[in-house]
């Protein structure tokens, strides 16, 4: 959870993927978040957080359903959604964050 800390903990934005390998949506929310990283480049980071391998961390967050998508900003919770995002939806508020 210290590696976790420190990488939501940077000033950029940081947007977290808690998924399950055997979550449809989640699935197809892969490519999209690899649209997204292409798109911001460096500006932030974008983690993927197997629920199943990671299951204090998901239940500290408290994720109930996947995916979730947590983005961190300072280390806090700014932007959360549950469900099968658009590449369009997670840049424009990756950007809201970026300095």
């Amino acid at each position: 959870m210290s590696d976790f800390s420190e990488i939501i903990g940077q000033s950029k934005p940081t947007l977290v993927d808690f998924f399950a390998t055997w979550c449809g949506p989640c699935k197809m929310q892969s490519p999209i978040l690899e649209q997204v990283k292409s798109k911001v480049g460096d500006e932030a980071n974008i983690v993927k957080i197997d629920i199943d391998q990671n299951q204090e961390l998901a239940a500290h967050y408290r994720v109930r359903s996947v995916p979730t998508l947590i983005l961190f900003k300072d280390g806090e919770p700014v932007w959360r959604t549950v469900g099968l995002q658009q590449a369009g939806t997670l840049e424009d508020k990756i950007r809201e964050f970026i300095p």
